[in-house]
């Protein structure tokens, strides 16, 4: 049976105490090795619309919101006995009827249910008419068009009658990939093309980003024990496109700060260094902080034991230099002081003895 975890799952295991993480990751660990959850108490969510829908108990308040079927299990929420409930009761997961990716959908008729008046932020947008309504952005678009970038079909409506004011409240309700494209689409009247659907709904680069197959135990260690990381989880698909491409020669990836550089330089070091057993891999940083906390991500995403880590160096380029001359010469460099500068002057770059 196939076995995953959701980006959701991560996010609201961080959420809980220290002790609870502690048996969630027990009950965890035990429903990886027994599917079947038979040393779990396993109860089908009976008011979820979706029937895949289970929980598991870890201790007397906290429970494990699992999505089984035939052939694959997902760690989908955990939380505290009502919270894990509700959370089940108010999403379906379903593979998209255009797209094929598998999707984490909020139920549309429950979510208007439980939208209070006085918070705005969760509360629908209403349609409006009248000549002072504001234009509807999505308005010229059919039902073919919002599918095929992944709107769920019992929102299209929604989307349709969403305005400027109402977009950003009803984005928050759909999958990313969907608010994403209905946030290019008002801003450049374009519609990204549509991704081919893969042979598995888990396989498509939509799905890529909440959903991850753990494989062994080991990597489902670190899927818990780095919740917080999650870039060394969920890679966004533009991200993985980069890592997994193929290069004729030297590739120059830009973008501003805060846009995903690093980690896609490090996910894309391991990649290459899993594919080449026989090669060694240099990660190389103007800055030496960042070279050290490369080193670290790099043991969340390649623990040790696969035998990616001693294949790959991560260094600054002053690092580097020290080395080489080093290796050269015998001795150490002797880099002379940088000389003082007043006010306004940028003082010039050091220089290797």
């Amino acid at each position: 049976m196939t076995f995953l975890i959701a980006e959701t799952f991560t996010s609201s295991f961080t959420r809980l105490s220290g002790p609870d993480q502690k048996a969630v990751k027990a009950s965890v660990f035990d429903l990886q090795m027994d599917p079947a959850g038979n040393g779990l108490k396993l109860h089908r969510i009976d008011k979820s619309k979706d029937a895949n829908f289970w929980s598991a108990r870890v201790n007397r308040d906290i429970r494990l919101v699992i999505h089984k079927t035939g052939d694959s299990l997902l760690l989908a929420y955990v939380g505290h006995h009502d919270d894990a409930y509700a959370w089940a009761e108010r999403r379906r997961i379903e593979a998209h009827p255009r797209t094929g990716a598998i999707q984490i959908v909020e139920v549309r008729e429950l979510v208007e249910e439980v939208a209070a008046p006085a918070t705005l932020d969760v509360v629908l947008p209403a349609p409006t008419e009248g000549p002072q309504a504001a234009p509807r952005l999505f308005a010229a678009l059919d039902d073919e068009a919002l599918l095929s970038i992944g709107v769920p079909a019992d929102w299209l409506a929604d989307v349709r009658a969403a305005n400027e004011d109402g977009f950003f409240a009803l984005a928050r309700h759909l999958p990313a990939e969907a608010a994403e494209a209905l946030l290019q689409y008002a801003a450049t009247g374009m519609l990204a093309p549509p991704t081919p659907a893969p042979a598995s709904p888990f396989a498509h680069p939509d799905a890529l980003r909440r959903i991850r197959l753990i494989a062994n135990q080991e990597e489902l260690e670190q899927a818990l024990a780095f919740p917080w990381e999650k870039w060394g989880v969920f890679l966004h698909p533009s991200q993985r496109a980069l890592v997994d491409r193929t290069f004729s020669g030297p590739a120059r990836v830009a973008g501003s700060a805060g846009t995903g550089k690093t980690i896609v330089a490090l996910h894309r070091a391991v990649r290459l260094a899993r594919a080449n057993p026989d090669a060694r891999i240099l990660l190389a940083s103007f800055s030496q902080p960042l070279a050290n906390a490369l080193a670290k991500k790099l043991l969340v995403l390649a623990p040790e034991t696969g035998g990616i880590v001693p294949r790959i160096t991560t260094a600054s380029f002053r690092g580097i230099a020290e080395e080489m001359y080093q290796l050269e010469h015998g001795a150490r460099p002797r880099i002379p002081p940088t000389p003082s500068c007043g006010s306004g002057c940028v003082p010039p770059p050091p220089r290797l003895a």
